[in-house]
């Protein structure tokens, strides 16, 4: 049931702010962190504290990282304790290494957070995937579907391909626009990556990067339009559209993260040649 309660401090559309009110949302996320008493938990975008209170005596120690001064005053006088720290910070730049190094363990990452804020959280748990376990958020439906689909769908694309390369993503569950104040305009989705605890591919990720995005910024082009746009001069792109041993005439949402990573090895090798 919705506690509207629990708000009283006006949301900011600033900050992308939709509180969670349904609890028995909330207690079904941290469900499905099947949390443990050794865990050290990131909260991103604590809020109102739905989740938090949640979280608070069921891990060794809770970070709840919250932008809004507002919040963080609350936050502090009803969850602050010797395992609660409450962050006054932008979470995208706080060094997750200091803290994983301090309790020798992975963080694992959880929050209701900003939808405009999504790709941006994920490519800073990607950068920084040795300090992390997992990641469970709740973002946006159709941003859901492009994290966790496979190829050959039209929702396959950048989030895609990179949340394959560096885990295992799935959807949990979805959740009503009825369980936030102010209702959000879309349905929501509970989503959950893995991270793997090594890469599994022998690839250069700069590049890698580089030619995932590169692919699907022509996403409606063929791979030798779209790679033509790759960041060097027009006779090294022309020699990389000659030399490349790969179906060129398939689109970037036809190629498995496998295929991705082959056809950036093969890059390499061609630029190694006619570069050194």
């Amino acid at each position: 049931m919705a506690d509207n309660a629990r708000i009283n401090i006006r949301p900011k559309q600033s900050l992308g702010q939709n509180f969670l009110i349904d609890d028995n949302i909330a207690r079904n996320i941290v469900r499905e962190l099947h949390l443990s008493e050794t865990d050290v938990v990131v909260e991103i975008g604590p809020g109102q504290g739905a989740l938090t209170k949640h979280l608070v005596g069921k891990v060794k120690k809770l970070f709840a990282v919250e932008v809004d001064k507002r919040v963080v005053v609350e936050l502090r006088d009803k969850f602050q304790s010797e395992n609660v720290e409450i962050v006054h910070q932008d979470f995208l730049e706080v060094r997750l290494s200091e803290w994983q190094e301090k309790f020798k363990t992975k963080l694992r990452l959880v929050g209701n957070i900003p939808y405009h804020l999504t790709s941006p959280i994920l490519f800073k748990a990607f950068e920084e995937r040795s300090s992390i376990r997992d990641i469970t958020m709740m973002v946006q439906r159709e941003v859901a579907k492009r994290i966790a689909s496979k190829p050959n769908t039209k929702d396959y694309g950048i989030l895609s391909v990179f949340a394959h390369f560096y885990g295992i993503p799935k959807c949990l569950f979805n959740v009503s626009p009825n369980c936030f104040y102010p209702k959000p305009k879309v349905t929501s989705t509970v989503v959950q990556i893995h991270l793997h605890d090594e890469i599994l591919y022998n690839v250069n990720e700069k590049l890698f990067s580089s030619v995932v995005r590169t692919a699907f910024g022509k996403r409606r082009k063929t791979l030798r339009n779209s790679l033509s746009y790759l960041p060097y001069d027009a006779s090294m792109v022309e020699t990389l559209l000659e030399k490349i041993d790969f179906p060129l005439d398939k689109r970037p949402e036809q190629l498995t993260v496998e295929q991705f990573v082959g056809l950036t090895n093969q890059i390499e090798q061609i630029l190694r040649r006619h570069i050194c």
